[in-house]
């Protein structure tokens, strides 16, 4: 009873520290179990006062406490956020935060439960304040505030393009901020809108242009795979050209990201799908790491089977791959990926000797591999299967005991 007398004066104190402490120590005891939880929720009235305090921290700290209380409570929450949205009583730009985070999660929860739909300015009345709200926020001077409404503008649920675009426009603004932090934060934004609302990024595509050259490698692989996103067929021969620069200055990581941008790029365009897979096959032949070369020979087997035109040419590309490649089970992968589709292309025996370069030049695991397509050409192009027979026999003394085994059976069953 003595501790939460003093922790009940202690929210109001006129000392901020003294303030923001009980506050803190209020929400660790809302957590702690129901029975506190009860205690604190008798002091509503000390939380909300605390919100009028010209210290920013407790502000904030009672915001949060204030939150815990009502979160539970729909209706509770709408009159708060409504509260304070209206009074514009919040000076600290980290309670305004909480507060565009708390609105955004009302508004979303609105959509959810079906209580709004279409336009949010067109929608219920907390749904029309809400919007207000947050769009206001675009104007405030703290660039925390301005990026989170705009963050949350762009995250709420079926929004119109209309109602997005003044968010977009503030991102724009932030894309040529000096602060490494904020571009980042801003093209990150930027590109999850693109995925959904690529004509609306499309506005900023020469900002994302410039940040290609950007010191910050995540900022300039983020304008690259949103560009990708937002890019018309026309550019994308202009994008390649800027993007085979910068791909051998980054690390893998960051390249791998752009392989699989690349790949959605192909699916929008699949009449660009001779020049997407040649650029990407060039990679394969650069330096690289497993990682790297996997999601390159990913993507390229991904698109064979989305855009079937492509087989023929990703298939010799990957052919050529294999003649130099240091990662076993990568060889072993296209390898069986020709044995599966080479022998139903318009001329099979293109890819035998390729195939046959492995029994001769590799280690035990991909001879066996290469013995395995081999047979499967044999097995379905009657035309080639004498000639193959004859270089599956040579196998017959391997050292190794599965490729050995894998061509006598081979070499058995197709007699």
């Amino acid at each position: 009873g003595a501790i939460e007398r003093y922790v009940k004066q202690a929210l109001v104190d006129s000392s901020g520290q003294v303030s923001s402490a009980a506050l803190v120590s209020a929400t660790h005891l809302f957590e702690r179990n129901e029975e506190s939880a009860a205690i604190v929720k008798r002091w509503i009235s000390e939380t909300t006062e605390a919100t009028s305090s010209p210290n920013e921290m407790v502000q904030f700290h009672a915001m949060q406490l204030l939150y815990q209380i009502k979160k539970h409570d729909r209706i509770g929450m709408q009159k708060l956020v409504t509260q304070f949205s209206q009074r514009n009583t919040l000076r600290s730009p980290l309670a305004l935060v909480l507060l565009v985070r708390y609105t955004t999660k009302l508004l979303t929860d609105e959509v959810a439960e079906g209580r709004q739909s279409g336009s949010f300015q067109n929608g219920t009345n907390f749904s029309r304040a809400g919007y207000a709200f947050l769009e206001a926020s675009l104007r405030h001077k703290s660039e925390m505030v301005v990026y989170e409404a705009a963050k949350s503008i762009c995250s709420l649920p079926g929004i119109e393009p209309q109602e997005l675009s003044p968010a977009v426009n503030v991102l724009q603004i932030f894309l040529s901020s000096p602060k490494p932090a904020v571009r980042f934060a801003a093209i990150k934004t930027v590109s999850q809108v693109a995925v959904n609302h690529p004509r609306m990024v499309s506005k900023c595509n020469e900002d994302l242009e410039a940040l290609i050259a950007d010191a910050n490698r995540s900022i300039a692989t983020l304008a690259i795979t949103t560009l990708l996103k937002t890019g018309s067929e026309n550019s994308v021969d202009r994008l390649l050209k800027q993007i085979s620069v910068f791909l051998s200055e980054i690390p893998d990581e960051y390249k791998v990201t752009i392989v699989k941008s690349i790949q959605r790029l192909c699916l929008t365009y699949p009449a660009k799908h001779r020049v997407l897979v040649g650029f990407l096959s060039n990679f394969l032949r650069e330096e690289g790491g497993f990682d790297f070369k996997r999601s390159i020979v990913n993507s390229i087997v991904s698109l064979m089977k989305q855009v079937p035109e492509t087989t023929e040419g990703s298939l010799l590309h990957l052919c050529e791959f294999i003649e130099d490649c240091e990662f076993t089970m990568l060889s072993t992968q296209i390898l069986h990926l020709l044995g599966e589709l080479g022998p139903s292309t318009s001329a099979p025996a293109r890819y035998i000797r390729f195939v046959y370069n492995r029994v001769i030049l590799e280690n035990s695991a991909v001879r066996a591999a290469a013995v395995g397509a081999l047979s499967k050409f044999a097995a379905r192009c009657p035309s080639l299967r004498s000639s193959i027979l004859t270089l599956l026999k040579r196998s017959l003394g391997d050292e190794d005991d599965e490729t050995r085994d894998r061509a006598s059976v081979a070499v058995s069953v197709l007699k």
